[in-house]
């Protein structure tokens, strides 16, 4: 075993994707349903850019983890089943994008049963992992995941490797994430949102995730990113995710998972 991983596994790569769609916009400004080019900016994503993003993956024999807000799910439901056919991972993001934090104890437990629900019905797979939208999480958060039996969580930043959280329920496989590591703080632009700081350019992104990445590699931690396909699905940023693949597929000893095989891992 070469440090914290199993056999000579130096780094593992998690590319991660939440599949928001409209519905972060939406949660954040219920005005939007009357924007129709602020909702079709989202809807790129599960429409257009997710075909791409699932044949890239293909191409690279790659797996990943897609989570998904309920009503992202039940409107795309021939999404769901092609990305479970490919073998992809699907996992709890909320109904409608609600950050835990904004939402009363009651409602945040009755959003986790509804999500969960909606992604059986259209996955046939009951979810084994969570990552809050916004990753903003409540003090009850971590307790109601393991109380409805999920595995991790992906929504803290305490690390960069996996590590476990203790809660009343019992223990949970964290799987940590960060800014830095998220494609919507670099290429975000979205006015109904507030969202209007300047876009970086792929190349710019591209050398902050590589020197991240040998950092990572360096100490023998998790690279762990966190994209949406709306946002990195635009296609020269899809053009820099495939080069950056190309760079780390490069380097010797480097695993591609998905999420829930990390943390069955760490387990």
């Amino acid at each position: 075993m070469a440090g914290i991983w199993p056999g000579e596994i130096q780094c593992v790569a998690l590319l991660t994707f939440d599949i928001d769609g409209a519905s972060g916009t939406i949660n954040r400004n219920p005005d939007a349903v009357n924007m129709p080019t602020a909702l079709s900016m989202g809807e790129y994503g599960p429409k257009v850019a997710m075909p791409r993003i699932l044949d890239l993956l293909d191409d690279y024999e790659i797996k990943s983890t897609f989570f998904v807000p309920g009503f992202i799910a039940e409107n795309n439901a021939d999404l769901m089943v092609d990305i479970i056919d490919r073998g992809h991972e699907v996992g709890h993001h909320g109904y409608m994008h609600e950050p835990p934090a904004t939402l009363s104890a009651a409602q945040e437990f009755k959003v986790l049963e509804k999500g969960i629900g909606i992604l059986e019905q259209t996955t046939g797979l009951r979810p084994l992992g969570y990552r809050s939208p916004s990753w903003e999480l409540s003090q009850h958060s971590l307790e109601y995941l393991a109380s409805l039996d999920f595995r991790y969580d992906t929504s803290l930043m305490g690390d960069d490797a996996p590590y476990m959280v203790d809660t009343s329920k019992g223990p949970l496989v964290e799987l940590p994430i960060h800014w830095l590591l998220d494609d919507a703080p670099h290429f975000s632009y979205s006015p109904a949102m507030g969202r209007t700081g300047p876009m970086k350019s792929p190349d710019e992104v591209f050398l902050s995730w590589k020197a991240e990445f040998d950092g990572l590699y360096r100490y023998g931690r998790s690279f762990h990113l966190t994209m949406h396909p709306h946002v990195i699905g635009r296609p020269g940023r899809l053009l820099m995710l495939e080069k950056l693949i190309n760079y780390i597929r490069s380097f010797p000893n480097v695993a591609f998972m998905r999420a829930i095989d990390v943390a069955n891992l760490w387990a």
